[in-house]
């Protein structure tokens, strides 16, 4: 299969066509932005932890039984991913208050949730990805209620896997945000699964292995990109 023209450019990602219809070819980026883009820098090695650890992650919840669309690794930062149409919508599951919930809510950082809380956002960088509950997505028909059911469902088991994996690792799966396409009428996961959408905690120090360390300048990220590739995927 060979890489065609590029279809799209996003803050994290290239999307390029390939000789087949059904499969996009996608490059990862050392590109970083947080705030809506508002902030931007470059964090040297992210596409690459960003695309091993999405193939893992999609790679292991296939086998746990939720479909995604990850077809193979091709290079270190790209991958081959069926061709979906991405639904509108992000959601979020968060089983620690951090982040914007912390600010919308006034809730305490690390404030432990009684139970996994699940955000929908409307996926608009032009807006700021405004929070938005189901009938503003029937609304808008984003998705119906059949879809928004299965990505709810999909969601909360994607949590339930991540959370035990990564206790294995010594790692707090605070809270996370995916995304969702059709793929031949079934929704499928899509996007990634990475400390750019992840937020990993260590579980004695609590110390940040994620993205939040190059949004608040804490330093060390990508030692802590990498840490967080190793201790998940044992690669180096």
């Amino acid at each position: 299969m060979k890489k065609l023209e590029q279809l799209y450019e996003g803050k994290a990602k290239k999307v390029f066509k390939t000789t087949d219809d059904k499969a996009y070819w996608i490059q990862y980026k050392d590109d970083a932005t947080a705030f809506n883009a508002q902030k931007k820098g470059t964090i040297a090695g992210k596409g690459v932890v960003n695309n091993k650890m999405s193939a893992y992650w999609f790679l292991l919840l296939k086998e746990k039984g939720i479909p995604n669309h990850f077809i193979e690794l091709i290079s270190d930062n790209e991958m081959l991913v069926k061709a979906v149409e991405i639904v509108q919508t992000e959601v979020i599951i968060r089983n620690i208050a951090a982040g914007s919930i912390c600010r919308r809510l006034g809730l305490e950082e690390g404030k432990e949730l009684p139970f996994p809380v699940l955000e929908f956002c409307l996926k608009s960088d032009e807006l700021g990805d405004p929070v938005i509950n189901e009938d503003h997505i029937l609304a808008m028909e984003l998705a119906t209620k059949e879809e928004i059911q299965i990505m709810k469902d999909y969601a909360h088991k994607v949590n339930n896997i991540l959370k035990e994996e990564l206790l294995k690792s010594d790692i707090v799966l605070v809270d996370f945000k995916i995304e969702f396409g059709r793929f031949e009428g079934e929704v499928i996961l899509a996007d990634e699964i990475s400390p750019d959408t992840c937020r990993f905690w260590d579980a004695n120090t609590m110390e940040k292995l994620d993205k939040d360390r190059f949004r608040r300048d804490l330093g060390g990220v990508e030692e802590a990109y990498q840490e967080a590739l190793k201790r998940i995927t044992g690669e180096k």
